[in-house]
C-alpha cells in the first residue's frame, strides 16, 4: 500500500524577506476565494472554479493545521464576503459581517481536513470529498442550515452540469473540486523532477484521472438531461406584479402588492381575450403576493377571486395566514369557481427572515434588529403538491430551493413540474435573485423537471428540464410569462439516491481524515523512538 507522503518544509524564496514571503499564501488564499467567487451567477465564468480550487490546494497542501486553518479562513472570507453582501443591502454591515464571519468557520475547518489529507496517495479525491463533507454541515448547522454558495450553484452553465441528475449538489460539487485539485496535482507532478519514475507516473496517473473522470462522467451522464414531455404538457402563466417600491418598507404596503399582481393577472386575462396569448391551464403568483391573509380580510379573498374569475382559470397564491394563533407563509391554490381548494406551508423558513433566533440576545445587541421579525413564522410539516386539473405541481417556496431535501421531496410525492415562489424585493437589484435563481436551474436537471420561478419584483422565469432558461423577466417591472412546458415523471438517478451519494462523499472524507491522523500519529510515534 502507498505510503502518506513525507513533505518537506517549506521555505520562502531567498529574495524575499520572511515576513512578506508568508504574506504570499495568504494573499493567495483571499484571491482564490474571490475567484471562486466570479464563478457564480450572474457571470456565466463557471470554469473559475477550477483555477479557484488549484490555487487553494497550492496553498494548502502539507500544512500544518493552525496555518490551514487561517488560510481556509481566509479562502472562505474571500468567497463569502462578495457573495452574500445582499444580506446587508437593506438591514446594514452588520449581520452581513456576522454571517460571513460565522460560514466561514466552516471553510476554514474544511481546510484543515484538506491539508490533512494533502499527504496521502491520490489526496485529491480525499480533498474533494471533505469539502464535500463541509457543504454537508453547513446546510445542516446552524439553525437548520445554510447552503448558499455550494460549489454545485455555481454550474448552472457548466460541463458539469448532467452530473446533478447522476447524485445531486453533493456529486456536482464533488466534480467541480475534485477536478481543481487534479488540475494542480497534475501541474506540481509535471514541474517536480524530485521522485523515481515508478512513483511519479502512479501519482501522475491520480492526479490525470482526477480531472479526466468527472469530465467524462458529465458526458456520459449527457442522456439523463431530456425535455421531453413524458405526461403531457401544461400551458402556465408565471405573474410578476412588482412592488411599490425595494426594500423591506414594502410590506407595510401590503394591499398595494396584492392589487400590482391582481393587476398583472387582468392584463393577462384581456390578452387572452384579444388572442395575443394563449389561455393557460393555471396562473403561479410569487411568494408574499397577498400579505394580506385572505382568510381572515374579505376585501382580499374578493380581490383574488375576481383576478381568478377573470382569467378563468385556477391561481397559486402566495399568502401570509395566521391560523391557530400561528403564522404561515402558504401557497394558496384558489379556484375561479370553488375559491381555496388546497394549500401548503413553507417549512424550511429563513432564520433572522421568517423567524429570529436567539431573540433577547439579538434585541439586546440592537432593537431594529428584532422589530423587523415581530412575530415568528411556523414551520409546515408536509410537501406541497397542487394537483391542477391532472398537472401535478410541486411547490418549493423561495429560500427552500436551496435545500436538496425540501425540492425532492415534491418530486417523489408526485410532482411533474416545479414552480419556486419567490420574494426578493427586499433585496433590490443585487446579485441574489441571480444566485436564487441559477439554484432553480440546477433543480430542474438534478430531477428532470421544468421549473417556474414567480418573483415579486424579478426575476421571474420558464425553466426547462435541461436548465435552459426559455423566458424570463426584468427587475422591478410589472410583467408575466406564458408558455406551453412539459410534464415529466421519470426519476433521475439524484432523485431516487436522494441523500446516499452525500453520505458516501462524508464516509470517504471521514475515511481520508482518519487514515491522514493515523499515519500522522505512526509518524510522531516512530520519531519518538
Amino acid at each position: 500500500m502507498d505510503q502518506p507522503d513525507q513533505l518537506e518544509p517549506r521555505t520562502p524564496p531567498t529574495w524575499l524577506g520572511r515576513r512578506p514571503a508568508r504574506l504570499i499564501p495568504a494573499a493567495t488564499a483571499a484571491l482564490c476565494g474571490v475567484v471562486l467567487y466570479l464563478s457564480f451567477p450572474p457571470r456565466t465564468l463557471w470554469w473559475l472554479a477550477l483555477p479557484a480550487f488549484a490555487g487553494f490546494a497550492w496553498v494548502l497542501r502539507g500544512r500544518g493545521w493552525k496555518s490551514a486553518l487561517g488560510l481556509g479562513y481566509l479562502f472562505g472570507l474571500g468567497f463569502l464576503l462578495p457573495l452574500l453582501v445582499w444580506t446587508g443591502v437593506e438591514v446594514g454591515p452588520g449581520p452581513w459581517l456576522a454571517l460571513v464571519a460565522i460560514e466561514a468557520i466552516f471553510v476554514a475547518l474544511v481546510g484543515v481536513g484538506v491539508a490533512a489529507v494533502s499527504r496521502l496517495p491520490a489526496w485529491p479525491i480525499w480533498a474533494a470529498a471533505v469539502w464535500t463533507a463541509g457543504e454537508a454541515i453547513r446546510a445542516r448547522v446552524p439553525f437548520h442550515g445554510f447552503p448558499w454558495g455550494k460549489i454545485a450553484f455555481g454550474q448552472a452553465d457548466g460541463v458539469f452540469l448532467p452530473l446533478a441528475a447522476v447524485g445531486g449538489t453533493p456529486v456536482l460539487g464533488f466534480a467541480v473540486v475534485l477536478c481543481g485539485f487534479g488540475l494542480y496535482e497534475a501541474g506540481r507532478l509535471a514541474a517536480e523532477g524530485r521522485r523515481t519514475r515508478a512513483v511519479r507516473r502512479g501519482a501522475a496517473a491520480a492526479a490525470l484521472l482526477s480531472v479526466a473522470v468527472p469530465v467524462v462522467g458529465a458526458v456520459a451522464a449527457r442522456p439523463l438531461v431530456s425535455d421531453k414531455a413524458e405526461d403531457g404538457t401544461a400551458t402556465v402563466a408565471v405573474i410578476q406584479g412588482n412592488v411599490p417600491r425595494s426594500g423591506l418598507e414594502f410590506n407595510a404596503q401590503r394591499r398595494a402588492v396584492l392589487d400590482y399582481h391582481a393587476r398583472e393577472t387582468k392584463k393577462l386575462a384581456a390578452d387572452i381575450k384579444a388572442g395575443k396569448v394563449p389561455k393557460p391551464d393555471f396562473v403561479l403568483w410569487p411568494e408574499n403576493s397577498s400579505d394580506i391573509d385572505p382568510f381572515a380580510n374579505a376585501d382580499a379573498a374578493i380581490e383574488i377571486d375576481q383576478a381568478a374569475r377573470e382569467v378563468g382559470v385556477p391561481i397559486s397564491v402566495g399568502g401570509v395566514v395566521e391560523r391557530g394563533g400561528k403564522l404561515y407563509n402558504e401557497q394558496i391554490l384558489w379556484d375561479p369557481a370553488k375559491g381555496p381548494t388546497q394549500t401548503y406551508d413553507k417549512r424550511q423558513i429563513q432564520p433572522f427572515g421568517e423567524y429570529l433566533p436567539l431573540r433577547s440576545l439579538i434585541g439586546a445587541i440592537n432593537k431594529n434588529w428584532t422589530s423587523m421579525v415581530r412575530q415568528d413564522f411556523s414551520r409546515g410539516t408536509k410537501p406541497g403538491v397542487f394537483d391542477i386539473d391532472g398537472a401535478k405541481v410541486g411547490l418549493v417556496t423561495c429560500y427552500e430551493a436551496a435545500f436538496d431535501w425540501a425540492v425532492r421531496s415534491e418530486v417523489t410525492d408526485g410532482a411533474q413540474l416545479i414552480s419556486v415562489p419567490s420574494n426578493n424585493a427586499t433585496f433590490d437589484r443585487s446579485e441574489m435573485t441571480y444566485q436564487q435563481l441559477a439554484m432553480s436551474r440546477i433543480r430542474a436537471v438534478e430531477h428532470s423537471r421544468t421549473v417556474t420561478v414567480p418573483v415579486t419584483s424579478g426575476v421571474s422565469a420558464i425553466i426547462m428540464p435541461d436548465g435552459r432558461i426559455t423566458q424570463r423577466t426584468g427587475m422591478f417591472v410589472p410583467a408575466y410569462l406564458v408558455q406551453k412546458v412539459p410534464l415529466r415523471s421519470t426519476e433521475t438517478p439524484a432523485t431516487r439516491l436522494g441523500i446516499l451519494p452525500e453520505i458516501a462523499l462524508v464516509i470517504v472524507a471521514a475515511g481520508g481524515l482518519g487514515w491522514a491522523i493515523g499515519a500522522g500519529v505512526r509518524g510522531r510515534r516512530a520519531a519518538d523512538v
